[in-house]
């Protein structure tokens, strides 16, 4: 007998709340709010229905909850990010506000250590939730922060009006969510000649693909929506 072998085997260190949001990040995810049962939750975190009652007073609030863990790292960081653009004696830039918005967002796998594609997935996804009940918790708890990224960009476009600066930012989101939800990591496009080089396996590459692409788009449309204001002025001044 060894020194070690009269030791007592390590207990479950992690709680129920824990298991169960562990638990919600990936079925959430996986399946979405609505094809996701509370039996299938409390099964996978080896519970009953009454512990979420219990810690979470409903399946709302342990979405609620979700959102609030997996969102607090991006928030905060996203928070600190734009408080140091807006300390500088310029308004940030459209390309600044993006990339202060985009990066921590695709640093979601990293942050969360090995559930970092599952907290993506489930981020991505909720992002793109259909059922408007849903997306409007994900609001409420991302809106403090959010909100003021909306605001710094519409000073950071004045060729736009309000709905184009809710549409390029909304476009933002809706880019930011499907690089987040891999929907389309493990598709075969037949057209792909060859695979992704070894040595490109961190997503920094393609993170700076989203930034410009994003970026480049926004731009491109407040020009236009410019252009097409003063064509309309000068038709009207030509009457």
């Amino acid at each position: 007998m060894t020194a070690h072998d009269d030791q007592p085997v390590p207990r479950e260190t992690r709680t129920t709340r824990e298991r169960l949001i562990d638990s919600a990040v990936r079925l959430f995810g996986q399946r979405g709010i609505e094809g996701t049962s509370l039996r299938a939750l409390t099964e996978a975190a080896r519970t009953n229905i009454a512990a979420v009652n219990y810690h979470f007073g409903s399946k709302d609030g342990l979405l609620r909850a979700v959102i609030e863990q997996t969102m607090q790292a991006v928030n905060d960081e996203r928070r600190r990010r734009l408080d140091e653009l807006e300390s500088e004696p310029q308004p940030p830039s459209a390309a600044a506000l993006v990339r202060a918005f985009v990066e921590p967002g695709t640093g979601l796998v990293a942050e969360h250590g090995p559930n970092g594609p599952d907290v993506a997935r489930f981020i991505g996804r909720m992002i793109g939730e259909p059922d408007p009940k849903v997306r409007q918790i994900f609001a409420d708890q991302v809106d403090a922060v959010e909100g003021r990224y909306l605001t710094a960009l519409g000073r950071a476009l004045p060729g736009l009006d309000e709905e184009g600066v809710r549409f390029a930012y909304t476009s933002m989101l809706g880019l930011l969510s499907l690089h987040q939800s891999g929907a389309f990591a493990t598709v075969e496009w037949p057209q792909r000649q060859t695979s992704r080089p070894e040595g490109d396996r961190s997503g920094t590459a393609d993170r700076e693909r989203l930034i410009a692409f994003i970026t480049g788009g926004i731009l491109a449309a407040a020009t236009a929506e410019t252009a097409t204001s003063a064509r309309e002025e000068a038709r009207r001044a030509s009457r």
